[in-house]
């Protein structure tokens, strides 16, 4: 408890949630080719834009401060990865205003008439690794993840409690 956590963005939907993608998709009957202006590409390339590897910047960030915990926000979202990286009586508190979403989950959620609880237990929604460290070290946790190319970002905190984790 007290520990914050730090969200390294994702690239887009990586590769956890097609089923659904693709569901969403074939009610919609969509056209993967048409270039959707808020995506700023067609539909296709959005969706298969390929999905980031982290290994550098966490063994950077490893060489840099102690780190208590790492998710990788893969099949599960935010409701089942970041829990398991907890102690008991933990929680992650995630400040929804502070998750950095790329459009792609907001054209699925509104094309899948998807609840947010949803999206966030399906998808990444756009931060696709979450580290813990002591709120003492996130500065210079931060400035190494930047140095090391990620445009990391405090996305909550970790506080007693049993619910696993809560959208702030």
């Amino acid at each position: 408890a007290g520990d914050l956590l730090i969200g390294l963005p994702s690239s887009g939907v990586h590769s956890n949630g097609f089923s659904l993608v693709r569901k969403v998709l074939e009610v919609e009957q969509a056209d993967l080719t048409s270039v959707l202006p808020e995506l700023g590409a067609s539909l296709g390339e959005t969706l298969l834009t390929p999905t980031r590897i982290y290994v550098k910047p966490v063994l950077s960030l490893l060489g840099a401060v102690p780190v208590h915990g790492i998710a990788h926000i893969t099949g599960g979202g935010f409701f089942e990865n970041i829990p398991r990286m907890l102690g008991g009586g933990q929680t992650a508190r995630i400040d929804r205003q502070q998750v950095p979403t790329p459009p792609i989950f907001r054209y699925l959620q509104q094309k899948g008439d998807l609840p947010e609880r949803e999206m966030f237990n399906t998808f990444n929604m756009g931060i696709g690794m979450v580290i813990a460290v002591a709120e003492a070290d996130a500065d210079t946790a931060l400035r190494t993840l930047r140095a090391a190319g990620e445009e990391a970002v405090v996305i909550g905190d970790v506080a007693a409690g049993d619910e696993g984790l809560l959208l702030c």
